[in-house]
């Protein structure tokens, strides 16, 4: 019996926002979390690649369980417990009862390290937690965490992205632009950035308008942006970014956000 989803595309995924690759890092963590303390003791996937896992609903799952085991390494001194990759090797420990010491959940957590984080945390993140997703990566790197520390890290970014925490005091710039009540820009495919939610435009999670602004800022040809009703998985917005405002349209549950800077809008304060 195989689990029902769809297939992992790791090219595919390295195009999505990074909120949905932190997604997916936090179900693989979570899911290894479940293995460690399972009632059958800690289990190891011993056939650890992408393609044994799926997408269900926008969580990944395993597909098949038929290499997994709950078998720890037998030992009788701590030379006997080394656990090997292609590229490094992790002595362990040899425990009163003869195993090796925690060796399944060390091999999931590297495997985990070497063919999901290092792909799908560090790029395109919010620079605010690169430094805690870098401490990630070095410390399930170097299996200087167990899974515990694993999912406590993961946590705390995820609360700090949820909460916009992570935001770094800056100016306010919400100031420098013209707000809009009951309009919505027309939806063009003029302009576009990377990651986006869309690929026919700039479509992006935001924690607030504050945010959106700064955001808009930083964009070349940005000119104006709209927080629309649509939500991520963590409850934050989504803001639709544009290259211009000519193009409104009424829309009772919508507002638009102008910069004041532009010639145009200056032609709007004074209507």
């Amino acid at each position: 019996m195989l689990e029902l989803g769809s297939p992992l595309e790791m090219i595919q995924l390295l195009q999505t926002p990074w909120e949905e690759r932190f997604k997916i890092c936090l179900s693989l963590v979570k899911l290894l979390f479940y293995l460690a303390h399972s009632p059958l003791g800690s289990i190891a996937l011993l056939d650890f690649q992408p393609r044994q896992f799926v997408m269900v609903d926008g969580n990944l799952k395993v597909t098949d369980m038929d290499d997994a085991s709950t078998e720890e390494l037998s030992c009788k001194e701590d030379n006997d417990c080394t656990l090997d990759f292609p590229t490094k090797s992790f002595p362990l420990k040899c425990s009163v009862v003869g195993k090796c010491e925690g060796i399944n959940e060390k091999k999931n957590l590297f495997n985990a390290y070497r063919y999901f984080f290092t792909y799908l945390l560090p790029h395109s993140a919010p620079p605010a937690l690169r430094p805690l997703l870098s401490d990630i990566l070095n410390a399930t790197g170097d299996l200087r965490y167990g899974i515990n520390e694993t999912l406590r890290a993961f946590e705390k970014v995820l609360h700090l992205y949820k909460s916009g925490l992570y935001l770094q005091k800056r100016p306010l710039l919400l100031k420098d632009y013209i707000s809009l009540k009951g309009f919505r820009t027309v939806e063009g495919e003029g302009h576009k950035c990377w990651p986006s939610y869309s690929h026919l435009g700039c479509l992006l999670s935001i924690h607030s308008a504050e945010e959106a602004a700064a955001i808009c800022n930083s964009q070349l040809h940005c000119q104006s942006f709209i927080v629309t009703q649509h939500r991520t998985w963590t409850g934050r917005p989504l803001a639709s970014f544009q290259s211009s405002w000519t193009d409104l349209i009424p829309d009772t549950n919508a507002v638009v956000y102008i910069k004041r800077s532009a010639s145009s809008g200056e032609r709007l304060e004074r209507q």
